[in-house]
């Protein structure tokens, strides 16, 4: 089990550092503001995800590089790509419903926290 924090926490150190990393040349360059450093890897980290998520199905890869890449790097990288998975994974397993319900309160319900932190402690 300590192996796998370890590699967890090793793998999100590289994602968060990438994430800064892409991020940077975005800042405060278009004429309007628009998060796009964040787009560009919250879209990148779904892709990459789902591509791991379907190596990991078909064992392709162990619970070590698993826990690396997908709780790590990609976690690091964008919590974003690991909603997404989740959404998709309760969708196709027949839960379309319950996708929905998880998709919708954790968009509004992320936006709705974030208001509520910035009302409470942004006075």
């Amino acid at each position: 089990m300590f192996k796998l924090i370890l590699l967890a926490g090793a793998g999100s150190f590289l994602g968060g550092a990438t994430r800064f990393a892409i991020g940077i040349p975005f800042q405060n360059k278009s004429l309007f503001y628009f998060p796009h450093g964040t787009l560009i890897v919250n879209l990148l980290g779904c892709f990459l995800i789902g591509v791991l998520y379907t190596f990991a199905e078909k064992g392709s890869i162990n619970t070590e590089w698993r826990t690396f890449f997908i709780a790590g790097v990609l976690g690091g990288f964008t919590t974003f790509s690991a909603f997404s998975a989740e959404t998709i994974e309760l969708f196709r397993n027949g839960l379309a419903l319950r996708s929905l319900l998880y998709a919708g309160i954790s968009v509004f319900g992320g936006l709705a926290a974030t208001a509520l932190g910035i009302y409470l402690f942004g006075r």
